[in-house]
């Protein structure tokens, strides 16, 4: 996948800019852990052609509520389902709010 550089697409929030050592230290983790997280299923990063894990703005916010689960005491993989449930959450809510306006 070669995806376009052009200044557009640093505003996207799903393209994936960031290395997995930008990526750590932006969300205060270690590598390992976004690894951790990546094989727990929580967020699958893309990979450059030289295949390093690139992450985006979006994966990382995930991660970075994954991290303060584990922070808090909870195992990685509970972190991660409890986080994939919040966002399954927040997308029925969304649709929901979405079919009372009569948007869909």
């Amino acid at each position: 996948m070669k995806p376009s550089h052009g200044p557009d697409r640093l505003d996207d929030d799903d393209y994936p800019a960031y290395t997995m050592g930008r990526a750590a230290e932006m969300i205060g983790a270690t590598p390992g852990f976004l690894r951790a997280v990546g094989e727990a299923g929580l967020i699958t990063p893309l990979r450059s052609d030289g295949g390093h894990r690139r992450y985006s703005r979006y994966q990382l916010r995930i991660a970075a509520r994954a991290r303060e689960l584990v922070d808090q005491g909870t195992p990685v993989e509970a972190a991660c389902r409890i986080v994939i449930l919040e966002d399954q959450l927040e997308d029925a809510l969304r649709l929901n709010e979405e079919l009372r306006r009569g948007e869909v």
